[in-house]
């Protein structure tokens, strides 16, 4: 049974400001069914599923969890800014493989970042950019440090206490990021529609982040 399905499909009735009765009446089920539905109970038919997609909207890519791009389209490479790759892309260590993960976290960061301004939250702005500092920085450790022959002169911090402090500083601004979460005066209500409404092309590489990095997780 698709576990991310029952929880999308009542998201997007709540999305709608929906009760289960209104929305049920509406798809041309008996309430009891879409609950079913809903709570995982009972798996639905391909007829509901283009149905509940049609109706809210969304691909059923999206609606089965398999996207979190609502309306389930590509987007060419030359379409975007120095930017995003779509979900499907193949990313591999040769040069275009490099190439294209650059553009999909590039793309990414841009909708973090401009959304970050307007949560016009300071303290949640300087620990999201702590952390992005040191991941970079940790990222640039890595490759320098490959081969083990290059200068680690350049640096302060040791090759062995590398890990565990960078690890360590993660923490402490994923921490501080968690306390300063409520502060702030958000302009808007961040939404997937939102997002992509916002930023239409580089939404692609942030959804795509998104659905790889947790299909990653889920693993461990």
């Amino acid at each position: 049974m698709n576990k991310d399905f029952p929880r999308i499909l009542k998201l997007l009735r709540k999305e709608r400001g929906l009760r289960q009765k209104e929305a049920a009446d509406q798809l041309g089920v008996a309430q009891a069914l879409l609950s079913h539905y809903e709570n995982g109970k009972r798996e639905c038919g391909l007829d509901f599923l283009i149905q509940a997609a049609d109706f809210y909207n969304v691909s059923v890519d999206y609606l089965l969890g398999r996207s979190n791009s609502r309306n389930g389209a590509v987007v060419k490479e030359t379409e975007l800014e120095e930017s995003a790759v779509n979900e499907n892309a193949v990313v591999n260590t040769s040069s275009a493989g490099i190439m294209l993960r650059k553009k999909l976290i590039t793309n990414a960061l841009e909708v973090v970042f401009s959304l970050l301004i307007k949560t016009n939250n300071q303290k949640l702005a300087r620990s999201v950019g702590n952390y992005m500092l040191t991941a970079v920085y940790r990222a640039f450790r890595m490759v320098y440090s490959a081969g083990g022959e290059n200068d680690e002169n350049l640096f302060s911090v040791p090759r062995e206490s590398l890990s565990g402090i960078t690890l360590a500083e993660l923490s402490l601004e994923d921490v501080a990021a968690k306390t300063a979460e409520k502060e702030g005066t958000a302009d808007e209500k961040i939404t997937n529609s939102r997002i992509e409404r916002e930023y239409p092309k580089q939404s692609t590489a942030l959804f795509s982040v998104v659905t790889n990095v947790e299909k990653e997780l889920k693993k461990l």
